[in-house]
């Protein structure tokens, strides 16, 4: 098509060549172009966080971030998360906790969080909450989310802890207060 770029980029570990046109959303691409719905059309304004996907490991807006500017780099979205049929510790670990509710924040939550533990495997309560504070859920008050987080940084790191988080951990947790 006239006006369009070809671009290349890894999309949950497959590289691709697109065509794209220059004004084109990152999010817009994922979801029109790739089919990867999983990554919500929620505010288009950046304010929501449910459009989060990793880009080059970290978290990023793809409602705010051009396509073009995805060129080289390797995207990860909430269906890249899972491998080989089995769900990645945190994606687990939401589902146990029950921090999924409606689930249209739940893909931005997870890829928020995954960025966190990839950064930092022994997050606190309130490296936790920093880490999600972009991303909005309008089911849940943060509790059983932050336990989910937690509980999946525990199995990352191989912890052989009982299932429960700790009980200061889980009192941090419950007192978090959001907008």
């Amino acid at each position: 098509m006239a006006g369009e770029v070809k671009i290349k980029l890894r999309f949950n570990g497959v590289w691709r060549e697109v065509e794209t046109r220059p004004d084109r959303i990152l999010l817009d691409l994922l979801r029109e172009e790739l089919g990867l719905t999983g990554t919500k059309k929620g505010c288009e304004a950046g304010e929501c966080g449910a459009c989060t996907v990793l880009m080059n490991g970290r978290a990023i807006l793809s409602c705010l971030t051009p396509a073009l500017k995805a060129d080289g780099a390797e995207i990860l979205t909430i269906e890249g998360l899972a491998e080989e049929g089995n769900l990645h510790p945190l994606q687990q670990a939401f589902l146990e906790k029950g921090a999924v509710q409606c689930g249209y924040c739940t893909p931005g939550m997870v890829l928020a969080a995954k960025a966190l533990l990839d950064a930092n495997p022994t997050p606190s309560v309130e490296e936790v909450k920093r880490a999600i504070s972009g991303n909005l859920c309008r089911c849940t008050g943060y509790t059983k989310i932050i336990q989910a987080v937690r509980l999946a940084a525990e199995a990352l790191r191989g912890d052989q802890r009982r299932k429960d988080e700790p009980a200061e951990a889980v009192k941090q947790a419950k007192t978090a207060v959001y907008p």
